[in-house]
């Protein structure tokens, strides 16, 4: 590309009288030539649209989840059910970066619905990760990770349920960022699981993502579940001393990556806490249920295929989609649904029914949603005493390809891949940065920190990130 760098490193090219459309040419033309190997784009955008603004957005080519709302522009969910689907209206994250004069390039490719976490799929197919086409680039926000890992623009926009930017940031060498519950907007993003859902940030620096939280965060009158505004620019206190800050690991994720292929991940985050002790960063090891630990992901698949199924009640083939046939109502939804969904969706679908029946709540929704809180507290216990929790953002690097099942539950999924879930389960800020390389494959850290401490998040953050780019 002619043109790749950061938003700022992109501002000052245009502030010195290169034209941001010939950026966004130059972003579009390379887009088309990657999108034939990585498949990250269900549509490009070909018309420049650039807002007044005196924003520092202004301008810059950015990438959107195809589960975000788009007036005139097809969204998809990456779903054959809304495959012809043009909204009518503006999600209040489109509508904000419109506003700020940031230009949309593409809505990227996503696993169908946001529900997986491979990038494998899309109703268009699957989406490679940039390192090595022989793996995948993680999910569900795939082609917005790798999008930017490409460099063809410098920030994205995806959504995070369980770990779908954190874990895609950290197999495709980005940073990704999910603040705080309630910080950004989610009018007009397709729902998931909606007491887990975020509005996540790519980017390939810190900074990046601040500046982007800075100009989408405040109060929706549209999203009751929105915070209120703050006067605090994260993007401006990002170099506040971290002198004093005290993060945590968890000694039972830790031990759990005893396999041969997480070794190398645990040495190198090892090695990276205790240069960040070195800085003078205080960095503790603590015990937790780890029952609790086991818990997570069975709590997140219940809580998350429940809302999953209420929230997508509504594609039935006569309001949205494709419309099968049938001699009834019933069988016309039913022989739409039938065809308009994977099988992966489809047994969430049936899983989230069963969940939900009235004999079963008790058990199964309910009580994940006991043990949800009790995690939650003991976190909040652990936050009254530490700024954050750091850890591997996965066991090890992307996975290859392969045909096996992409929803099972085993030894290997339970604890190591899946406390990332923490921090939607408490709506918990949360980053992974690049940590450093497995067999030329890109592994992440992740700090979370506390609920509404998205500035402090960020500034430990930029503090890492520096340090760990200074003794690569």
């Amino acid at each position: 590309m002619k043109y790749k760098g950061s938003i700022t490193e992109l501002r000052n090219l245009i502030d010195s009288g290169v034209s941001s459309e010939e950026i966004f040419k130059d972003v579009i033309e390379n887009a088309y030539e990657t999108n034939k190997t990585y498949n990250e784009f269900v549509t490009i955008i070909d018309k420049y649209n650039s807002m007044e603004s005196d924003s520092i957005l202004k301008g810059i080519p950015y990438s959107l989840k195809d589960n975000f709302s788009t007036k005139d522009i097809l969204t998809t969910g990456s779903s054959n059910i809304l495959k012809d689907y043009v909204p009518v209206f503006d999600s209040t994250v489109y509508r904000k970066l419109k506003e700020s004069g940031a230009v949309l390039v593409g809505k990227t490719t996503l696993d169908e619905l946001a529900m997986g976490g491979s990038g494998l799929t899309a109703h268009t197919g699957k989406v490679y990760n940039p390192f090595d086409i022989t793996r995948i680039p993680g999910g569900s926000s795939a082609g917005s990770a790798v999008s930017v890992a490409l460099g063809l623009v410098p920030f994205s926009i995806g959504s995070d349920t369980g770990d779908s930017v954190r874990k895609p940031a950290s197999y495709c060498g980005v940073v990704g960022f999910k603040p705080t519950y309630g910080r950004i907007s989610r009018w007009g993003l397709f729902p998931f699981a909606s007491s887990l859902d975020h509005v996540g940030i790519f980017a390939r620096n810190v900074r990046d993502v601040s500046i982007v939280t800075d100009t989408l965060k405040g109060f929706d009158s549209l999203d009751m579940t929105t915070l209120p505004n703050e006067d605090i620019k994260y993007s401006d206190n990002l170099d506040n001393d971290v002198s004093g800050k005290k993060l945590f690991y968890i000694k039972e994720i830790i031990e759990s990556a005893n396999k041969e292929d997480t070794k190398e991940t645990i040495k190198i985050f090892k090695e990276t806490i205790e240069k960040l002790r070195n800085k003078g960063i205080v960095i503790e090891e603590v015990g937790f249920d780890k029952s609790l630990l086991e818990a997570i992901y069975p709590v997140y698949f219940i809580i998350s295929c429940a809302e999953a199924t209420s929230n997508n009640s509504n594609l039935t083939g006569f309001i949205f989609g494709p419309r099968e046939s049938g001699k009834t109502p019933e069988e016309v939804m039913k022989n739409t649904r039938t065809k308009g969904f994977t099988e992966m969706i489809k047994r969430r679908f049936v899983i989230g029914s069963y969940i939900l029946q009235r004999e079963n709540q008790e058990k199964l929704f309910l009580n994940a949603k006991r043990v949800r809180r009790m995690i939650v507290e003991k976190i909040n216990e652990l936050f009254k005493e530490y700024d954050g929790l750091i850890l591997p953002a996965s066991g090890g690097v992307a996975p290859k390809i392969t045909n096996e099942e992409v929803d099972k539950l085993d030894d290997n999924f339970l604890i190591l891949e899946n406390h990332l879930c923490i921090g939607n389960f408490g709506g918990y800020p949360s980053i992974t940065l690049p940590m450093g390389y497995v067999e030329n494959m890109p592994v992440g850290i992740n700090l979370t920190c506390a609920a509404k401490e998205d500035g402090v998040c960020l500034n430990i953050a930029k503090f890492i990130d520096d340090n760990i780019k200074e003794v690569k």
